[in-house]
Parts: C-alpha cells; structure tokens; sequence
C-alpha cells in the first residue's frame, strides 16, 4: 500500500481504540477483518503504531496540540511502527519539521507524566512501593515484552526443542529460572513451526511458567485451577502431573474456555476437566469442598504486570476498579479455599504490579484463615531447584513471589503460597 493509505489507515484504528470502548487487541482485530487489503507487514505496522501509541499516550499527547491536522493522525505520527524512510514519503513538509523538534526533546525536560505515562491512580502508589526504582519500571513498561515459551515436558525436551527450532530459523536461549521455558529472539510466526502444532511448545511468559511451577502437582492428585481463563497455567500443571489425576479448569467465561479446547487437544493431555461456573459459590464447586489437593487461584485483576502487552489497560481502568476487583480477589481465594483437603496447597496469584491487589489481600487471608499456614516462596523454589529464588521473591524470608518486568524480565506476577493444617 502506499505509504500515505498507511499512515490514514494507522490513524483510523488509533481513533477507534483511543474510545477504550474494548481491549485494543479486539479493536485492531476487528479493523482487520473490515479492512482486508492489509498484508501481514502492513498489519503489523499499523499494530506497532497503535501500541506505541498507547504506551506513550500522554508524552504524544502533549507533542500533539504543536502540530496540524486530525488529532488521530498527529498521534500515529509520532508513534509510527514502520521505517522511517517510509512514513517521511507520506508526510507533508510542515508535518516533517514538526516530527523533527518532537523528537529533539530531551526527555529530562519533561514532566514526569510525561515520562513515565502512567495515570495518576497507578504512578503514585508505585512511586510508594518503588522509590527511585519507579524509573526503571516505568521505562521497561513503555517498551514490549519478549516471546517465551513453554515445553510441553509431557512430550519434548527444552534442548531438543531449542534445536528443532534453530533449524527452523528461530534463535532460542532457555529462560533463567522455568526448567520448561525458552525466550525467543523477535516475533517469528509460530502457528505453522511443526513443534506448535504438535502441542510441543505452547507460548507462555516465563513468570506465567512459575506459577504452575509453585503449584507443585503430582502424579494422581486431584487439582483446580481455579480461574482458568484459557488455560496456559492449566496445561503447565496438567504436564506436571504426567497426565494423571484430575485437574479442573473452572472459570466463570465460557468464551474463555473455549479458548483452552484446541490447545488442550495440541497438548497430548487427558487429564484436564474445563468446567463453567457461574460464580466462585457455584453448586459445583460445594461438591468438591475438602477434596483438593492442591488449588491455584489466578484472580481476575487489573493487569498491571502486563502493560507491556496490554498497554491499553491503563487507560482503561481506574482506582475505583481497583478495588472493586480487590473485594472479588478476597471472595475467590476464601471460596477457593474451601475446596482443599488437610495437607492441600493453595497458591494465590495476580499478574498486577500494585499492593492492593498482592500483599494486601494475602494478609486479609491469612487473618481470617488461621488453618492456612504461609509457607515461604523462596524455600519452596530452591526446594524445586529454581535459579536465584531469592531473587525472585519479597517480603519476610522470601514469603512472596514478586515478579517485575524491568528486573526478570517477566511480566509483573505476584504469588503466595499456604499450606492447610487439619
């Protein structure tokens, strides 16, 4: 296409997605569909332009009222995903000498919001947790997130997988602390590499393959995933298991599940039970009280660690969410917690970067939940041989997995573990 049509096409979708109507990844999905004519290049340029967009929505912002022409446009400009050689061919001369003192601002002669491009309702609080190292993390949040992997260990091997997809043209190197992880160089095309559709490799940040890691499902246990989703935890741990037991996948969006299915037949795995409910006290769930032996609780929250992928949820949520989703997360764990037996492991996790969400609500259950004894993150991961675990956890002896982008390169997981006692 030429490049003119490139950069309309680029300001259109920025214009539809900046409504925060729906997630931005369904916005330019739906852009696609109507707008056929795109190659896969062009697609991904106009990707690349609305996320830079929405990564550095208040810096262009401020850049934005300077210039002339659709607000839209002015954005995708500053934001462009393709060669620069490119956009230039499609700008006017006046829109080249703007683009030129934007980008001969010195970022130290911005305001902060300006910078970091974070809302208030989440810069402050950490700014709170973070101190200096709040820069750090909000410059690693403005830049995207690596490609991991998951080995299907049920079925492959982490070398022998590194190797078929050398051979394929796609450089690998294993993630530093998942046994079943690697981390890819680029964004390769994997849905025609032989290794994926054989169920061989699933995609699945590294912090995502710790989880299921603290899980520690064995062989013939019963286990939940509690909130399954699509199910990327629910198939680490099913592997884990050797595919035995039972493990159900519960979740309360059907659509979600749905998602799970053609994984799960990629996978080689008979042993996951994707069950919809209805609500964390649903009937079905009653009937399986006191019969787990391990659950895993990945609560709904507001995202925050993933804002490297999903930058829109930002802008797209507010503190008032917030703690609206911090009441939910208490309700599930307790819910959730009912159905271990004595012995039975819980985890408790998030992929949100903010207290409330984390450390608040593994106090609030530690209160009200005298049976269930804390049991520290760090010991259970050097017990599981995990490189460096205290590097990877927070709070007193490692109580905690705390997970940040700028420092494990992973997205922001948090992560509690308890025991229950007779």
């Amino acid at each position: 296409m030429h490049p003119k049509a490139i950069l309309d096409a680029c300001a259109e979708l920025v214009r539809e997605a900046l409504v925060f109507d729906h997630p931005a990844d369904a916005v330019a999905a739906r852009f696609f569909r109507t707008h056929r004519g795109l190659g896969p290049r062009e697609r991904a340029t106009l990707t690349d332009t609305l996320f830079a967009v929405l990564r550095r929505k208040l810096q262009y912002e401020h850049f934005a009222p300077s210039g002339s022409g659709p607000r839209e446009r002015r954005l995708a400009i500053l934001g462009f995903g393709g060669p620069r050689d490119f956009l230039f061919s499609a700008l006017t001369p006046q829109e080249k000498e703007w683009l030129q003192q934007c980008e001969a601002v010195a970022p130290s002669d911005l305001l902060d919001r300006h910078r970091h491009n974070l809302p208030e309702w989440l810069a402050q609080p950490l700014r709170a947790q973070l101190g200096q190292e709040f820069w750090p993390l909000a410059d690693s949040l403005l830049g995207p997130a690596p490609l991991d992997l998951r080995v299907n260990q049920l079925s492959a091997k982490r070398a022998e997988v590194q190797q078929e997809l050398k051979a394929a043209g796609i450089e690998s190197q294993p993630t530093p602390h998942s046994p079943w992880g690697l981390r890819v160089q680029g964004k390769p095309s994997l849905n025609r590499v032989d290794a994926f559709t054989r169920g061989a490799i699933e995609v699945q940040d590294e912090g995502s393959q710790l989880l299921a890691l603290l899980l520690d499902a064995r062989r013939g246990e019963m286990v939940t995933d509690f909130c399954a989703g699509a199910g990327g935890k629910t198939l680490a741990i099913g592997a884990g298991m050797r595919n035995t037991g039972r493990l159900y996948a519960f979740d309360t969006s059907a659509h979600r599940l749905d998602a799970l299915k053609p994984r799960l037949g990629r996978s080689g795995l008979s042993n996951v039970h994707p069950v919809a409910i209805a609500h964390e006290r649903d009937e079905r769930i009653k009937r399986l009280a006191g019969k787990m032996d391990r659950v895993l609780v990945d609560a709904p929250c507001s995202g925050t660690g993933t804002l490297r992928r999903h930058p829109d949820l930002k802008w797209r949520q507010n503190q008032a969410a917030v703690d609206a989703l911090a009441a939910i997360q208490l309700a599930v764990l307790q819910s959730a917690a009912r159905l271990l037996k004595p012995g039975g492991r819980l985890v408790y996790a998030t992929c949100s970067l903010l207290t409330q969400e984390n450390e608040a609500i593994a106090a609030a259950f530690s209160a009200a939940q005298p049976a269930f004894v804390p049991l520290p993150v760090a010991q259970e991961l050097a017990r599981l041989k995990v490189a460096g675990p205290q590097t990877l956890c927070a709070g007193d002896d490692g109580r905690f997995l705390r997970l940040w982008p700028h420092r494990h390169a992973t997205d922001g997981f948090f992560a509690a573990i308890w025991q229950r006692q007779g």
